[in-house]
């Protein structure tokens, strides 16, 4: 079995930060644009580097999606930030009419996602976005793990052509992923090979599903662990060569188990391979204030929970 350690916790925000600070001294065609929330983005290093090239909009999420789609009619390519509530719910129609239908070649950055926005509780959290996003025609879904995938997955989504949404995090994770890694839209990554049961899994709860691989090892059985970082497009061949070995597969995620990875999943085993599954995820429901440990918690969106389902969906091969 393959042991995974780090030596840093880091939030994946601050990924975002440093690829976009890459991007700045490397493409001049990006440019950023922020909703009032430079620090919490981790946009000040861009601004101050490239101070011509940064728009602050201010509380006008609309806006801002709308002044980035016109940006790329000159070639630009604009990053949009704000919490993922606000880059999705707020603005959906703006989205979907200016962006999404026109093919407009802008990638909307989204922090704060899911519930480890913590104690802003249920209005600022948001665990429906990676439906809103995958359901609109075109639109590339990315959900990084750690710091490290998240600096590279901003880098690579400069040379996409075409909408992106890009989400990560708040809270300090384990970083646990190569510096040096290439980012590959789409192409899932098998962090761990197994023989009784799938896990795939996507942002924060990857590094709980090492977890609790490690757990399930001590218990004599084997999980095949896949990192699922790109939604959409899914990696349907790294899924189905997976279960077809396994017999059996639990996803796993920071969202509503209502239009996220697993019901992607879900259709893919659907469509081609019939496979007993378990859902990691929100039930169906707000969130609410906590920290962002005790939200994870409460809602069951850890290795203790990813155990459980493995050993529940291993009993239904």
């Amino acid at each position: 079995m393959k042991t995974y350690t780090y030596t840093e916790k880091k939030d994946t925000r601050s990924g975002f930060g440093a690829g976009l600070t890459e991007l700045g001294r490397t493409n001049p065609n990006v440019v950023a644009l922020c909703a009032d929330l430079i620090g919490s983005l981790k946009m000040n290093q861009f601004i101050e580097e490239n101070p011509e090239r940064f728009f602050q909009i201010g509380i006008a999420e609309a806006n801002m999606m709308s002044i980035a789609a016109g940006l790329t009619i000159g070639g630009k390519i604009p990053f949009t930030g704000t919490f993922a509530n606000f880059s999705t719910g707020r603005v959906y129609d703006q989205i979907r009419q200016s962006i999404a239908y026109s093919d407009k070649n802008v990638k909307i950055c989204a922090s704060h996602a899911g519930l480890t926005l913590g104690e802003d509780g249920a209005t600022h959290q948001i665990l429906e976005d990676i439906g809103l996003m995958k359901m609109l025609p075109g639109m590339v879904v990315i959900n990084t793990c750690d710091y490290n995938q998240t600096k590279a997955a901003t880098i690579a989504i400069a040379d996409y052509e075409g909408p992106v949404y890009l989400r990560f995090g708040r809270p300090a994770v384990p970083i646990f992923t190569p510096a040096d890694q290439v980012f590959e839209i789409g192409k899932a990554i098998q962090l761990q090979e197994g023989s009784d049961v799938t896990i795939v899994a996507t942002g924060h709860l990857v590094w709980e599903a090492l977890e609790a691989a490690k757990v399930l090892y001590e218990q004599g059985i084997s999980a095949d662990v896949i990192n699922i970082h790109t939604i959409k497009p899914l990696d349907d061949k790294a899924i189905l060569a997976s279960v077809k070995k396994t017999g059996c597969i639990v996803t796993a995620e920071e969202h509503n188990h209502l239009g996220g990875l697993g019901e992607s999943v879900a259709r893919t085993l659907a469509l081609h391979h019939p496979t007993p599954q378990e859902f990691v995820a929100t039930d169906d429901t707000f969130g609410e204030s906590g920290t962002p440990a005790q939200l994870m918690e409460k809602y069951g969106l850890n290795s203790d929970s990813i155990v459980a389902k493995a050993l529940k969906v291993i009993k239904r091969k």
